[in-house]
């Protein structure tokens, strides 16, 4: 080999390094950009993960609360349903009680308030015999209806009909006093 085939081969050998050296650095510069790209990608991914399971217990979470809320109020509404139920068993005693014929004379002086001139005072058969004597005493006339339960009914002259029972009151008060119980109960 010549000094000059020598030469031309360290040349050539010195560029191929070069070359060489050039293409690792290049294929480092490659992969270093392609891994840090895969790891941002991996970390946006985890992320995403991140919120998405937060954001899946916090709508189970939610859920549940409102499945407990609604079970609480169902339970609450059973509650005082059987709370209502138990005060109209309580009031079909009333009809029991000894004095239930003056609870029957109070009721119907409070019809005779709205109806005005009264003629007729109507009662379940059964209490008949309770309100007879106070009927005749204020001067109408009596008469029974076995639909008419733990009340009465008075009809007026102009036909105006005035029905004032038990039930119907506590129907009537139960709005207002179902929030009061239920605040006692619950609060």
């Amino acid at each position: 080999m010549t000094k000059l085939e020598e030469i031309l081969q360290a040349e050539v050998q010195t560029e191929i390094s070069e070359i060489l050296s050039e293409a690792d650095s290049r294929a480092a510069k490659i992969v270093g950009d392609a891994k840090s790209r895969a790891e941002a990608r991996v970390a946006e991914h985890r992320r995403r993960i991140d919120v998405e399971v937060r954001t899946a217990a916090h709508q189970a979470r939610s859920a549940a609360e409102l499945i407990l809320a609604n079970a609480r109020m169902e339970a609450k509404g059973e509650v005082m349903e059987l709370l209502r139920q138990k005060v109209l068993d309580a009031l079909e005693q009333v009809a029991s009680r000894p004095d239930y014929g003056v609870v029957l004379q109070a009721l119907a002086k409070e019809a005779m308030e709205f109806a005005g001139h009264t003629e007729t005072l109507v009662v379940h058969p059964e209490d008949r015999e309770k309100v007879s004597g106070w009927a005749e005493g204020v001067g109408i006339g009596l008469e029974t209806d076995p639909e008419l339960h733990l009340g009465v009914r008075l009809q007026s002259a102009r036909g105006a009909i005035v029905e004032n029972t038990l039930p119907e009151r506590l129907r009537r008060v139960w709005g207002t006093l179902a929030p009061q119980i239920a605040g006692m109960l619950w609060e």
